[in-house]
């Protein structure tokens, strides 16, 4: 099995958006980002799928991008990313995935030895006091998703984010600290668009830091790890 990952598709199937105002980087999307995705990722594979899935405001008009999402091939696992307004309760949003689909929130997954854990992250650092509130609660989600873990068999560790988990200037934060304390094989973090990779940190205590935006990686899926 190999584990890929690939942040922000944005995809928009009821209310189309156009994401070439964010720039040419977006030039023939979504298509590119399903051809990309069926190029690389084969059936017995698993995809990390770290947050902005969608533009729907609402879970009805989220389902028919989940379902596409879902006919691509492997396995996929959902975080949260900011722009997903859509997303319920995390009790709700299982109840309507499709067979071999899952989101996490608060825990974490095992599928054949591979653990994945994570939370969305936030904005480091916290501009306001309102910030430093929801900064301090995804720390605590995290804990809570590497505590799921206890118990579990895995021989395998990626931590997913949607945000980065480093400062503006690369800098460590609590939620980069915590994570690797887990000692996992990867952390793979989505959000940025545009930023120039030789700028960013690659790894942080020997552990590979990687950039999964979709436009970053040309709508490709990145390989994470091969099991």
């Amino acid at each position: 099995m190999r584990v890929y990952a690939i942040a922000d598709p944005h995809l928009s199937r009821v209310h189309p958006k156009p994401m070439t105002v964010f720039g040419p980087a977006w030039q023939g999307h979504p298509e590119a980002f399903f051809r990309g995705w069926r190029e690389v990722v084969g059936e017995g594979d698993l995809v990390l799928v770290p947050g902005d899935i969608s533009w729907a405001m609402r879970l009805g008009e989220a389902i028919p991008d989940l379902l596409d999402l879902a006919a691509l091939p492997g396995q996929k696992v959902l975080l949260k990313g900011n722009h997903d307004y859509w997303w319920p309760s995390i009790s709700r949003l299982r109840a309507v995935l499709p067979p071999g689909m899952y989101a996490l929130q608060n825990d974490a997954l095992v599928l054949e030895g591979v653990a994945v854990a994570g939370t969305r992250g936030w904005q480091y650092p916290p501009p306001s006091p309102e910030d430093e509130r929801i900064f301090a609660r995804e720390v605590e989600r995290l804990r809570l998703s590497l505590k799921d873990l206890d118990g579990k068999t895995y021989r395998h560790l990626v931590v997913a984010f949607h945000f980065p988990p480093f400062g503006p200037g690369g800098e460590a934060t609590p939620l980069l600290e915590l994570a690797a304390l887990a000692k996992p094989d990867a952390i793979v973090y989505g959000h940025l668009h545009g930023a120039d990779p030789a700028k960013l940190p690659s790894a942080y205590r020997g552990i590979p830091l990687h950039l999964v935006s979709a436009d970053a990686l040309a709508f490709r899926p990145k390989k994470i790890l091969e099991v």
